[in-house]
């Protein structure tokens, strides 16, 4: 198993930008696919970007052009640079591995986009 743990959410208005950091203390990360993951309230939770572990991407459409994953091998961390922020971007947002399904869930990290 390995566990995820996300930071760097908050405020931010309409518009904004926030980074948020996923950091798993293995020795494998760089061997891992990873993803972005984000569950509104009454919503289920759906991914919206994954790095492979040789540094290709994949966006959901929704943050297609205003959201970037990348990784340092060398700190075992994934971010999320998101621009242009907009309310539905309002989320818990957490990363695990692209097939999750035995993996467990880290606690996320609250985004909240609001004037």
């Amino acid at each position: 198993q390995v566990q995820f743990v996300e930071s760097g959410g908050g405020l931010v208005q309409p518009g904004g930008s926030l980074t948020l950091s996923c950091a798993a203390p293995v020795s494998f990360f760089r061997r891992l696919n990873v993803g972005w993951y984000r569950q509104a309230p009454g919503q289920e939770r759906d991914r919206v970007a994954l790095i492979s572990n040789g540094g290709g991407s994949d966006y959901s459409d929704s943050v297609k052009g205003r959201f970037i994953i990348s990784r340092d091998n060398a700190k075992n961390t994934v971010y999320l640079q998101m621009n242009e922020l907009k309310p539905e971007d309002t989320a818990v947002y957490y990363c695990n591995l692209e097939y999750y399904d035995r993996n467990p869930w880290g606690q996320g990290t609250q985004v909240t986009v609001s004037s």
